[in-house]
């Protein structure tokens, strides 16, 4: 899984990328063919957003998410990511 992560209005820092990439490596337990992610991390005034766009076999996943601290809003669409991409895993296995 590539991940590429872009920043606006913010400073990617290293403990901040291994963060997100720790985070986007849960997702891989229960889909194993994600191909590519792109997460941008924005700020715009006081408010926090994240969000994510996952190239999944058979499909794109996209996810916002925003609060006041950074880590907080990475973890709220991690789990917004997780439900989307369990649910795209269902599908493909009923079909």
């Amino acid at each position: 899984m590539q991940i590429n992560l872009t920043g606006h209005h913010v400073e990617i820092t290293q403990s901040l990328r291994e963060y997100v990439q720790t985070k986007f490596s849960k997702l891989e337990r229960h889909f194993e063919q994600i191909n590519n992610v792109h997460v941008v991390l924005n700020v715009q005034k006081l408010q926090q957003i994240a969000e994510a766009k996952l190239h999944l076999k058979g499909g794109e996943v996209f996810a916002v998410s925003q609060n006041a601290d950074m880590y907080v809003a990475i973890d709220a669409l991690i789990d917004k990511l997780d439900r989307q991409v369990i649910k795209h895993k269902e599908k493909l296995i009923k079909h």
